[in-house]
């Protein structure tokens, strides 16, 4: 018996791939179709949830302490620097002091305007105070001529600076120097007041200069006032004394 072989026929069949990401897309954002299936994505500044369909904010000032130099404000999908009153943002990030004597001077007439870190404050353009008499800016003199004058200094010399707050120590911060040099002389620097809790040194480092250093840190706000006296003598019976009253001011944040 003779078997016969039959052919069968052969079948082709082809399957045509849906693109959900066209039909529904069912992603929150971002939405990629790979063969049989999808994969969602999300922006910058956003993250997939574990659903794997939402996407949830970032929130970038949790995640890092260093973005921003004061305050860091999240926003959906971003963030912002701020900086406190008396700054301006300068980078992105970075806080920098604004001269309000040199954009809103609000100080009279009469008054000197002294920026300092964060603010400003008005000084009397006359800080003399009786028996002293102003001899030019700043400076005050009280004449031998007056008798209350005997034990006083000569001169009052008024200066005003800033610090930041937290400034690193020891730290050089101002320098005084004798303007008049008298021959066969010896000059002696010191702080005759407002150092009370130590928190300044000064530093002889010439016959005829001292330099004032900081030797604690500070945390402002908070104004200093400290007087810095030059006494001048010689081995024949000649004195006399002068002072650099300075207004140093701290800043309240250490930029």
């Amino acid at each position: 018996m003779v078997q016969k072989k039959i052919k069968m026929p052969h079948f082709l069949v082809f399957f045509s791939d849906i693109n959900e990401c066209e039909t529904g897309n069912p992603c929150a954002q971002l939405c990629y179709n790979i063969v049989g299936s999808f994969l969602c994505q999300c922006n910058q500044g956003f993250e997939l949830s574990p659903d794997r369909i939402s996407c949830d904010d970032v929130d970038e000032c949790r995640a890092s302490n260093f973005l921003c130099q004061y305050q860091c404000v999240n926003e959906p999908g971003r963030f912002s620097c701020a900086c406190p009153d008396g700054y301006q943002l300068v980078r992105g990030r970075n806080c920098q002091d604004i001269n309000e004597c040199e954009t809103r001077n609000e100080c009279r007439e009469d008054e000197l305007c002294s920026n300092y870190h964060g603010g400003y404050r008005c000084y009397p353009r006359n800080p003399c105070q009786d028996p002293y008499v102003l001899a030019s800016e700043n400076r005050c003199i009280c004449t031998v001529s007056n008798p209350l004058c005997r034990d006083l200094p000569y001169s009052i010399v008024h200066k005003y600076m800033s610090i930041h707050s937290e400034r690193t120590v020891p730290s050089d911060i101002f320098q005084i120097q004798a303007t008049t040099i008298i021959p066969n002389t010896i000059n002696t620097f010191r702080i005759k007041s407002g150092n009370d809790n130590g928190d300044f040194f000064l530093r002889q480092t010439s016959s005829v200069s001292a330099m004032l250093v900081l030797v604690k840190p500070l945390t402002g706000p908070r104004e200093h006032i400290i007087d810095l006296e030059l006494l001048t003598v010689n081995n024949m019976n000649y004195r006399s004394s002068s002072v650099l009253r300075l207004t140093l001011i701290v800043g309240p944040y250490s930029f």
